[in-house]
């Protein structure tokens, strides 16, 4: 969208930059790499998109709109879950059969009704107990138990994949093993999004959500980790403003298989480094869940048309 002379004359270089993929990395020519394969990815698509890119090995980290607000969708869920570990860490106590049955269903088939009643048992001053303690400060869970418009952003999220993926003081190493299980577990239609294109030895936590409102079209987003002897990466890239889920599910996955294929190629040795990249496929038939939101009922895994 073009500015009228006066508002562009006024643009600080703060606010330009919140709009532009920014990376750093120890890593020589990968911050420039990234950084050009991401803006070609995101190039000319409709609606906003924010993601961070954190990888420990090359010490490399990508940017782009890390503040802006989002509606949560399904994605929420894996705050749940690490909320009700964390509150379990407290009295040291183990999972009951019915909240790992309930967390199971939630993560790895995005199963609504499980959600909510761990939200409800949970209550809000337990996940803002939760997000205070995760550095989580910008996110604000959603009223009246639409859990589903708490309010995230990708340096949030990313925040939570920091804390799941490494050894902190919040989550023990007991609770961060179990919701890497459960989103390496997800079921094979709602692997899509960011692991579109990991490298085939990677091993993947993922966990979508996409939303439809009468504003802002459809939410489309994804987190992942990818964890392994050559691998210690986290993605997260959230969208609003897709005209429908599969425009969402490309924006997404275009920047996700350019991060894949970079930091690969950074990992390799210099006689390798002209391989061709051959990554994840994600389904060919998407699915996730819809939660429910004022004037809409929720909908459990539904599959993208193609």
């Amino acid at each position: 969208m073009l500015l009228p002379a006066a508002v562009a004359a006024t643009a600080t270089p703060a606010a330009a930059a919140a709009d532009s993929v920014v990376c750093t990395s120890k890593t020589p020519g990968l911050a420039a790499k990234l950084t050009k394969d991401i803006t070609a990815a995101v190039k000319g698509r409709k609606g906003t998109i924010a993601l961070v890119v954190n990888d420990r090995r090359t010490k490399t980290t990508c940017t782009l709109r890390p503040d802006q607000k989002f509606d949560s969708a399904s994605v929420v869920k894996t705050t749940v879950l690490a909320t009700l570990l964390w509150d379990a860490q407290k009295t040291r106590r183990s999972l009951t059969a019915t909240e790992k049955s309930r967390a199971t269903a939630m993560i790895t088939r995005s199963d609504n009704d499980s959600t909510s009643a761990l939200w409800r048992q949970l209550g809000t001053t337990k996940i803002k107990g939760f997000l205070k303690a995760a550095g989580m400060t910008r996110t604000v869970p959603g009223a009246d138990n639409y859990w589903g418009l708490t309010q995230i952003t990708a340096r949030d999220q990313q925040a939570l994949l920091a804390l799941i993926t490494a050894k902190n003081p919040v989550l023990t190493d007991a609770s961060r093993a179990y919701l890497l299980k459960l989103m390496n577990e997800v079921v094979a239609d709602q692997r899509w999004g960011t692991p579109a294109g990991a490298s085939k030895d990677a091993r993947i936590h993922v966990k979508n959500g996409w939303l439809p409102r009468k504003t802002l079209g459809w939410r489309v987003h994804s987190i992942g980790a990818f964890t392994g002897t050559k691998h210690d990466h986290q993605i997260t890239v959230l969208t609003h403003g897709n005209a429908d889920w599969q425009s969402g599910i490309n924006t997404i996955q275009a920047i996700a298989k350019a991060v894949h294929k970079d930091l690969a190629a950074a990992s390799l040795p210099a006689r390798s480094a002209k391989r061709s990249h051959v990554g994840f496929v994600p389904p060919a038939a998407p699915a996730e869940s819809i939660p429910a939101a004022p004037g809409r009922p929720a909908q459990d895994s539904m599959t993208a048309p193609r």
